[in-house]
């Protein structure tokens, strides 16, 4: 609740093995203990400098717990923390990538449906390997998985910015394995997503702002980006002690731009040199968006005994994104359709629905909670500004490219009751059954977007950026799951806090699994305790990752354009080059932490984990189906379907992430106000333990690019300090965020393999808001105060200059963004 700010220890959490960063660690805590500079979590209220525990209800199914008490570490985010995040357009994952240490979101370009769809990071790991619940009920995934994405790449992951933020009443991340506590997929965590259900009182926001930048590659002072959202929602009581919340949100974000001047590849004559050289002929940067948003959430008591509650999120979403530039001599062209070559545009048309409904109540001793949830995602994709080279001058320009759709249905049945086991405080068992139905289907594209033309010798085949899938590239899938859980917690002693549980689950095409997970907090001495966990995860492969087929652009041998097609596994010419049925993954993970509340208004969480990941899916390097070592058969499904490289998802490493993160936290009266201070900093490192099957059609599965996906591609650190003011009048916030170095690695053929390590940044964001007694607050901000950019790439890797910045430093290559508006509650 937004009257409910606290001290959230933001215990961001850590992993293992410690051991070169110790001396580092122990310097940062005692700098804190001695000298605060630190980031604001939340604020306190009238009481500030006292500590006023968040309550929190991810983790355990006993009582709801305070953030310093739970045995594993728990962030709380509150709905005052979102509405001054700054974020870019409102979008919600990029408020946790500003607000959390252990969230990374790297903004996508030139890639695809990863422009379109974000996928994000919790501690290092795969954005679908962390479990995301709605009010405590399991969320629906996206129905396309980014291949063009650098990070994030074939993952099918929950699209966080399909949920409005003036939806969200606060948000509990539990960074620790949860498979035994939530089912799967929580092998890197659960992020709760709880709605607001305010009974009362009207909200409206109104958001402008805009990207001002100087943008060194040209030289040129650059606004664009422009940015517009809208809110609003309102409240009102049901009966005697229930509500209603519900709500809108618009967003509206134009595109930006951040090519070079082209230097133009040497395939180019000297005539088109003069005519397109020296051009921004390419277009990195954000995609150009519409969201839509509609919201409710309610409940009501029914009888003495019995509650009803339900709530639905709605989002549509309208967006266009970039392909790589044609060139005009190329057979990507039609030389008389386009003389100076095209840049074709992606579309999205995304459409995101869920709903539950649900009855609780107590009969004896027990508290029971039963519900319905639907969720369902459907993604329209295409391109326009295009052309299918290989049917020359007769081509279409704007193509329907295929169509997804993944659903989910969950029956959940959940049982709770306190039971006296001779401690001085009864412990809590907890037991409950899931059923839960998935569903994906794909649909072709336009036969013109994926034919061959009669000019398909000499020219590319298939739409431009967005070639079609091909009906036997289209699946219908399904899987039941049924699953039973346990849980016993209890307080040993006054000190000492423990919880076991264990779930069964099986589903009709992967079998059964069995996890468990033990968690333990020991305050030592007042203030100070220790807290730890083990226990043991899974992720079966997502329908979308079993079923999904497109093909995407990418750079090939010598840098140049290559189409690829990525094949369902079970596909004929997938199972030809090598591919092998999937497998569950499966994690251990191991936690451990301390807390420290030593001073009033001081709070101290350091936690490290570490996660073995066995069987982690990935995509296989792209098979050159014209390569020697292709086999005949492959290489004739190849020619019949006029594929010239694929790839397939495979179990074909094991990992490790480990790292540690640091917390703390100050809340101090000043100024007729409330200081919060706080410093987060986070650490993952990820390492491939060993190859599986490392050799497929005589390619490496595994190559130098998926490795240093794996490993390198997304910063190890990262840390956020801020300070945050505030009376009732005035606010003032400061953000700095420090994040660590990233490595990119091309192999584009031969042996060439260029590298680049993108140095370390900082980012400074700054908000400040006059409140009137009316209930309007003006605010004005700027996010990237500074105008930071990433190191620019080097010759090798930018593209002849087109692509002057990377995407894989989270600080983006958008420069800075200032905005302004107002919010007014009454």
């Amino acid at each position: 609740m937004r009257n409910d700010r606290t001290i959230v220890s933001r215990a961001i959490q850590a992993a293992g093995n410690a051991g070169p960063r110790a001396a580092l660690l122990t310097s940062a805590l005692l700098s804190a203990l001695v000298a605060p500079t630190i980031h604001a979590a939340t604020s306190t209220g009238a009481n500030a400098g006292s500590t006023i525990e968040t309550v929190v209800v991810t983790g355990t199914r006993g009582r709801e717990r305070s953030t310093t008490d739970t045995p594993v570490p728990v962030d709380v985010i509150n709905a005052e923390q979102i509405a001054t995040a700054g974020a870019l357009g409102g979008e919600l994952a990029q408020v946790l990538q500003t607000l959390v240490p252990s969230f990374t979101l790297q903004r996508q370009s030139n890639s695809g449906s990863a422009d379109l769809v974000r996928p994000a990071q919790l501690r290092g790991m795969s954005p679908d390997q962390v479990l995301v619940l709605v009010n405590g009920k399991r969320r629906h995934t996206t129905s396309i998985t980014g291949i063009d994405a650098k990070t994030g790449r074939g993952t099918a992951p929950v699209d966080f910015n399909s949920l409005p933020n003036n939806a969200i009443g606060q948000i509990e991340i539990l960074r620790d394995g949860a498979a035994a506590q939530y089912g799967s997929d929580a092998i890197a965590g659960v992020i709760n997503i709880i709605l607001d259900e305010r009974p009362e009182g009207v909200d409206l926001a109104v958001t402008y702002g805009r990207h001002q930048t100087d943008f060194s590659p040209t030289g040129n002072s650059i606004q664009d980006g422009d940015t517009v959202s809208v809110q609003g929602s309102f409240g009102t009581a049901l009966g005697q002690d229930g509500f209603l919340r519900a709500g809108f949100e618009l967003r509206d974000r134009d595109q930006t731009n951040r090519a070079g001047f082209d230097l133009v590849p040497f395939f180019e004559d000297e005539a088109n040199v003069e005519l397109v050289g020296g051009r921004r002929n390419f277009r990195p940067g954000d995609a150009d968006t519409e969201d839509r948003n509609l919201w409710v959430n309610l409940g009501t008591t029914l009888t003495d005994a019995v509650s009803l509650y339900g709530f639905s999120t709605y989002n549509d979403r309208d967006a266009e994104g970039t392909g790589f530039f044609r060139y005009p001599v190329s057979s990507a062209n039609v030389l008389s359709v386009h003389p100076l070559g095209y840049r074709p545009v992606t579309t999205g048309d995304n459409r995101d629905l869920a709903a539950t409904l649900g009855l609780r109540g107590n009969a004896a001793a027990w508290n029971w909670d039963t519900s319905l949830s639907w969720g369902e995602n459907r993604f329209r994709s295409g391109v326009r500004n295009s052309l299918n080279p290989s049917l020359g001058i007769d081509s279409p320009s704007r193509f329907f490219s295929g169509e997804t759709r993944n659903d989910l249905l969950s029956l959940n049945i959940d049982l709770d009751r306190p039971m006296d086991i001779g401690l001085a405080t009864p412990a809590t068992l907890a037991i409950g059954a899931e059923y839960r139905h998935h569903g994906f289907e794909s649909r072709a594209g336009d036969p013109e977007s994926y034919i061959a033309g009669p000019f398909a010798d000499t020219r590319s085949i298939g739409a431009q950026a967005g070639s079609g899938l091909r009906p036997e590239e289209t699946r219908d899938l399904d899987r039941d799951v049924v699953s039973l859980y346990a849980e016993l917690s209890a307080d040993l002693s006054d000190r000492v806090f423990t919880t076991l549980s264990a779930r069964y689950e099986d589903s009709d095409d992967f079998g059964d699994t069995l996890s468990g997970k033990l968690a333990a907090r020991w305050e030592f001495v007042d203030g100070f305790a220790l807290r730890g966990a083990v226990s043991n995860s899974f992720r079966a492969p997502s329908l979308v990752q079993l079923g999904f087929g497109t093909s995407s652009t990418s750079f090939g041998a010598g840098g140049a354009l290559t189409t690829v097609n990525t094949l369902p596994v079970d596909d004929a010419l997938a199972q030809a080059l090598g591919a092998r049925d999937l497998k569950e993954e499966s994690s251990t993970n191991f936690s451990v932490g301390f807390v420290a509340q030593p001073l009033d208004g001081l709070t101290i969480t350091l936690d490290a984990f570490r996660i073995d990941v066995d069987d982690r899916i990935t995509l296989s390097e792209r098979i050159d189906c014209n390569a020697g070592t292709v086999p005949a058969g492959a290489a004739t499904l190849c020619a019949s379907r006029n594929i010239t490289a694929a790839n397939f998802f495979t179990n074909a490493v094991d990992t490790r992430t480990e790292g540690v993160e640091l917390v703390v936290t100050y809340v101090m009266p000043l100024l007729d106000g409330s200081l919060d201070l706080s410093l987060a900093y986070a650490n993952a490192e990820t390492e491939i333990r060993r190859v599986n099957d490392p050799l497929v059609a005589g390619v490496i599965l595994v190559g130098v690019e998926e490795r240093n996906t794996i490993e390198d591609a997304t910063p190890e650190d990262k840390a956020i300090l801020t300070a945050s003011w505030r009376n009732e009048t005035w606010s003032l916030l400061t953000r700095a965020t420090y994040f660590g170095e990233a490595t990119r690695v091309f192999n584009f053929g031969g042996g060439f393999e260029p590298e680049q390590t993108y140095g370390s940044a900082w980012q400074v964001d700054l908000e400040g808001g006059y409140a009137l007694k009316s209930g309007l607050e003006l605010f004005v901000g700027a996010s990237n105060l500074f105008d930071q950019y990433p190191d620019k790439s080097d010759s090798l890797i930018n593209y002849f200059d087109n692509l002057p910045y990377d995407v894989l430093s989270p600080i983006g290559f958008n420069g800075r963004f200032i905005y302004g508006g107002a919010r007014i509650s009454f």
